[in-house]
């Protein structure tokens, strides 16, 4: 995580409360809708979509938040049918399942703190850019 001011200006109050809540609209989802892994995913898209024509600062942090969220699904979708399987199908429990479980519990704990780390750092008007999802957001975020 990279955290600099790299916009050409100060972003104002409203900007950065604005900013800060798109990663907190994705803990809250989390903590309401915690077994269904879509639930995150829609509560950032639909705060995405109420600011998309906001200021750079926050459509770029709105950006970089969904665009963490997407990935998010797709890993705890798949470790939760894969849990389903084993709870009401016919698999079992292996070495695999729980290695993949384990890196799951590991990347939601990194991604939580992140999360907390931007809502905090973009609140005060500072810019956090994620690996990977910075560089993407730098793409697909115009100014």
């Amino acid at each position: 995580m990279h955290t600099g001011k790299t916009f050409e200006y100060v972003p104002g109050e409203h900007e950065t409360e604005k900013a800060s809540n798109s990663y907190l609209m994705s803990m809250v989802a989390l903590i309401a809708g915690l077994p269904l892994p879509i639930i995150n995913l829609f509560a950032t898209l639909v705060f995405y979509l109420g600011n998309r024509k906001g200021s750079y600062f926050v459509r770029w942090h709105c950006t970089q938040a969904l665009l963490s969220q997407v990935s998010i699904l797709f890993i705890n979708s798949f470790g939760f049918w894969w849990t389903i399987s084993i709870l009401f199908g016919d698999k079992n429990i292996s070495n695999d399942y729980i290695a993949y479980i384990l890196s799951v519990v590991l990347f939601n704990i990194v991604e939580f703190i992140a999360t907390i780390y931007s809502a905090v750092q973009t609140r005060k008007g500072n810019h956090v850019s994620w690996w990977f999802y910075g560089g993407l957001t730098d793409l697909i975020c115009k100014k």
